[in-house]
């Protein structure tokens, strides 16, 4: 790496030329002093005095500052030793080129060459990391003395942060351009190279978990299909620590207490373009739970009565987080009581027999240590508070170190920073502990672009718009609009997850659509509005109150190819509902006690006739369940779902009824089953106000390479849609009024790719109407429950 300056010579070698210019001139003076005074030597001992100095080469720098640095003062008596101090100050200072000091008889004489001021400093050849950022990296800045080691060194890190972006190819060369008034460019010329990506992550040691099984818990993944469009493939260094991280707490999580790696290796390519990464671990034996008890230490606190708030049972898996949702259930148990400085420490007995483990929750007072203050720092765009709301403690309360962990995991939790650290320090006293939290904004927001096309209709376009901490409030807002051809919609969503502070959620939704479905024969306006509050009622559950207002126009269309049916609710003209509900959700998908299992269940109910043009009421219901078997290699999944409209006022239209799609049941168009009328050429589906659905699917993989990220699945959907009451025919034929089971199978293909995880069904209907309109494939962004 050269520095080049002017006359074409590179700038580290002209220092280290001046530098032995200096030195050897500065030897021969000293020679010669020393050659003059030999004969007083016995007299003098190599001592000087100077009754003046005189300083030749600065331009900026003053006489006084180099006398000062150099430590010498006129008419002092120096010695040959502090002559040498002198020269190494001045030498050492990083302001100048070259230093020569000369003693003259009574005259001191010193030269210097000053470093030339950084008149400007420029990246040249960086596309992947902008100059803003890389300004952040370097230390040299314009307008002060350039000096060639920071250089170097700014060349170094610049090298290192491509690293940690996957580059390790990168070089960079600095070099520098002279201009006028001693001033000089600093340019550092980047080579950026390709990613190096990692071709192959492999592991050793592992007989319960396969390869492909531990990949997916690794934040690190291999090069694939849109290696490309994803940057995760990429080798970077600092991440393997966390890598190992995970991989410890997947083990633990699932029993393996011995888990450990012993070494990550990474082997270069010959082409020197990707890395085949290899963890060494031992998985050791599966632990479980042994005896569970509570045992107090404190006179007031009776161990019974914490004892049955425990989840913890003999016989589970055992699991450090279910060990630590415990010791929190305590803690905020003791809060409640009204006892402050309770600890609770759990004692791990090994039973290496029975691969077990007992744990002791001992109940103990704790050090009486308050929490003095919380100082946040490096939010530069979320408010203080934001942060701040997620500690359940403030300033004066006592200090429980489980919650500031958990504070921290929250935080990070969120979303919004790169990097999140929280740690606690001694405050003013040893009674006192100050909380600091240290972040690291990252982008928030998304703004994406799409398009959709019809055979009929021709493009669309669709746009969103969404930010996850609008204003640095922690509010989410989201903007959308599609003008797709067969459903032109216009939204807008916002959130505040902590209203007034608390774990409240406020939110409010505004819609508009218009669709224009091939499967329906006339087209619909609707406008909805919905602003609701949520709030958690139990560890797993939550509850939603809401309040909807929302008006649908069934519209006819210019070749009216309607039933007779529609023609009704067509005449009816735009209806308004207004309705309050609620929703009740559990979910032990993040909660539970098995990592390998979830159970999500849903139920809700809207309550129409606080004004509007209907009353009804509207009772959902789904419950899903899913299991990992096989060493979690194969993902078994069932889902059970029904609703019921009980109408009492007002016109029960098509729109207003359950219409079954193909996320409900598959195999059939939307509105492919249930009631239709079939008096016209339209053959509409009417919907029904009852259905029943249940679906059963495994998921696993297909042997193709991991990278490709595409697994294979089997299903089986079982649904029914019926009842008409309250429905004016408007002298229709209806067929299909009392319902029946329809049977499906099929086959899926999932493929994860950057724009989100895409199904492919193909299925076949075991059994069907003869008036049902089945659809045998179709693709679906897929959806997680």
């Amino acid at each position: 790496m050269r520095l080049n300056t002017w006359g074409g010579v590179p700038v580290k070698q002209a220092r280290k030329k001046d530098f032995a210019n200096a030195i050897r001139s500065a030897s021969v003076c000293a020679l010669l002093s020393v050659a003059w005074l030999v004969p007083a030597a016995e007299a003098v001992a190599q001592e000087y005095r100077f009754n003046s100095v005189v300083i030749n080469g600065n331009e900026r720098i003053g006489d006084s500052a180099i006398l000062s640095r150099a430590g010498i003062r006129r008419g002092s008596v120096v010695s040959g030793g502090q002559l040498n101090d002198a020269y190494q100050n001045l030498q050492n200072s990083g302001l100048f080129e070259s230093v020569a000091i000369e003693p003259r008889g009574g005259t001191l004489v010193i030269t210097v060459t000053e470093l030339p001021t950084l008149n400007r400093v420029r990246f040249e050849g960086n596309a992947r990391i902008k100059d803003d950022n890389l300004q952040g990296v370097i230390t040299s800045t314009e307008r002060q003395v350039f000096n060639p080691a920071k250089a170097e060194a700014d060349a170094a890190a610049i090298v290192e942060a491509y690293a940690n972006d996957g580059r390790i190819a990168a070089r960079v060369q600095p070099r520098i351009i002279r201009r006028s008034q001693n001033r000089v460019d600093l340019i550092f010329e980047i080579f950026e190279g390709d990613n190096v990506e990692i071709e192959r992550l492999s592991f050793s040691g592992n007989r319960v978990y396969s390869d492909r099984r531990l990949r997916r818990v690794l934040g690190t993944k291999q090069a694939g299909l849109f290696r490309r469009l994803v940057r995760r493939d990429t080798f970077v260094e600092s991440r393997v620590d966390a890598d190992k991280q995970m991989l410890r707490d997947f083990y633990l999580s699932r029993g393996y207490v011995d888990m450990r790696t012993t070494a990550v290796n990474g082997e270069l390519t010959e082409e020197r373009d990707g890395f085949f990464v290899s963890y060494n671990i031992i998985e050791g034996q599966q632990f479980s739970f042994g005896e569970v008890n509570v045992v107090s230490e404190l006179p007031n606190v009776d161990a019974d009565a914490y004892r049955k708030i425990i989840k913890v049972r003999s016989g589970k898996v055992y699991s450090p987080t279910v060990v630590e949702a415990d010791i929190a259930r305590l803690e905020r148990q003791a809060i409640r009581d009204g006892v402050d400085f309770m600890r609770v420490e759990p004692r791990i007995e090994r039973n290496d027999r029975d691969l077990t483990l007992n744990v002791t929750y001992v109940l103990s007072r704790g050090p009486r240590v308050f929490v003095e203050r919380i100082d946040i720092e490096g939010n530069t765009t979320t408010l203080d508070r934001v942060i701040r709301r997620e500690f359940d403690s403030v300033e004066g309360d006592p200090f429980n170190p489980r919650e500031i962990r958990q504070a921290a995991e929250r935080i990070r939790a969120l979303g919004f920073f790169e990097v999140a650290e929280v740690n606690a320090r001694e405050g003013s006293s040893g009674e006192q502990v100050v909380v600091d939290v240290d972040v690291e904004e990252k982008p928030t927001g998304s703004l994406n672009f799409g398009g959709t096309f019809s055979n009929n209709d021709g493009f669309g376009v669709v746009i969103s718009f969404a930010e996850n901490n609008f204003l640095g409030r922690g509010q989410r807002l989201g903007l959308s609009l599609s003008t797709a051809s067969d459903a032109k919609r216009y939204g807008i969503k916002f959130t505040e997850p902590r209203l007034l502070g608390r774990d409240l959620a406020f939110g409010i939704e505004l819609d508009y659509a218009e669709t224009d479905s091939q499967y329906f024969s006339y087209d619909t306006n609707d406008f909805v509005f919905r602003p609701s509050l949520t709030f958690p009622v139990s560890e797993n559950g939550r509850l939603q109150l809401r309040y909807t207002a929302e008006e649908i126009e069934t519209v006819a269309r210019e070749v009216p190819v309607h039933g007779l049916t529609a023609a009704g609710d067509i005449a009816a003209g735009a209806q308004l509902s207004s309705s309050i509900g609620y929703e009740y959700t559990y979910d032990t998908r993040r909660t539970g006690l098995d990592p390998t299992s979830g159970v999500l269940f849903q139920f809700s109910q809207d309550f129409a006739g606080l004004g509007g043009d209907s009353k009804f009421i509207r009772t959902t219901a789904k419950v899903v369940g899913e299991k990992k078997i096989f060493n979690e290699e194969v993902t078994l999944r069932a889902t059970l779902e029904g609703g019921a409209l009980a109408w009492s006022e007002g016109t029960n239209r098509i729109v207003d009824r359950f219409i079954l799609t193909p996320s409900i049941i598959r195999g059939f168009e939307p509105g492919g089953i249930g009631p239709r009328d079939v008096s016209g050429t339209a053959n509409d589906p009417l919907g029904g106000n009852l259905y029943v659905a249940a679906r059963f699917e495994a998921e696993f993989p297909l042997g193709l390479p991991e990278e490709y990220g595409i697994t294979g699945g089997v299903f089986y959907d079982v649904g029914n849609l019926w009842d008409l009451s309250d429905v004016n025919y408007n002298g229709g034929t209806v067929v299909g009024e009392s319902g029946s089971f329809r049977h499906v199978i099929g086959l899926s293909v999932f493929w994860q790719t950057p724009v989100g995880p895409l199904q492919f069904n193909v299925s076949k209907a075991l059994k069907s109407e003869t008036f049902d309109k089945e659809q045998s494939f179709e693709v679906t962004l897929r959806t997680e429950f």
